[in-house]
């Protein structure tokens, strides 16, 4: 494998509505997309295209869906809301980080889930923030 492939072997992605060009930097201390608690302490971001797309497709705001290919400044952890509760093994491979991360791309062209879906998604999460089972492990 050549230098520049090595580059390119692992992609990040953060889906979010918020408008950033490259060079930016994602921060710790803003909400999460799927639930109303507060600030975050960490930013989470995952290295499938579709753990983004859920992201951007549910994120807070009235917005466009974005992803951004990200690349961490810092050390990066498993992110426990997913590998420990729903998907052992981080399948997901969804991660987070008490530091930024940096914008390097707008991922332009992707395919979204189905409205169905993303309606189905959004009352399951109704479902879990009315039994009080939507907490963060921030």
């Amino acid at each position: 494998m050549s230098a520049s492939a090595s580059m390119f072997a692992q992609s990040f992605f953060h889906g979010t509505r918020a408008s950033l060009k490259p060079g930016d930097l994602i921060t710790v201390g803003h909400q999460s997309n799927f639930t109303d608690v507060k600030p975050l302490s960490w930013v989470y971001f995952s290295a499938t295209l579709d753990a983004a797309i859920w992201g951007a497709e549910l994120a807070a705001g009235s917005g466009p869906g974005r992803i951004y290919v990200v690349e961490p400044t810092g050390p990066i952890a498993d992110d426990p809301n997913l590998t420990d509760q729903k998907f052992p093994g981080n399948s997901t491979l969804s991660y987070r980080s008490r530091d930024p991360l940096r914008v390097i791309a707008e991922v332009i062209h992707w395919q979204g889930h189905s409205p169905e879906r993303v309606h189905d998604m959004k009352e399951g999460l109704t479902r879990l923030a009315r039994k009080e089972r939507n907490t963060i492990l921030d």
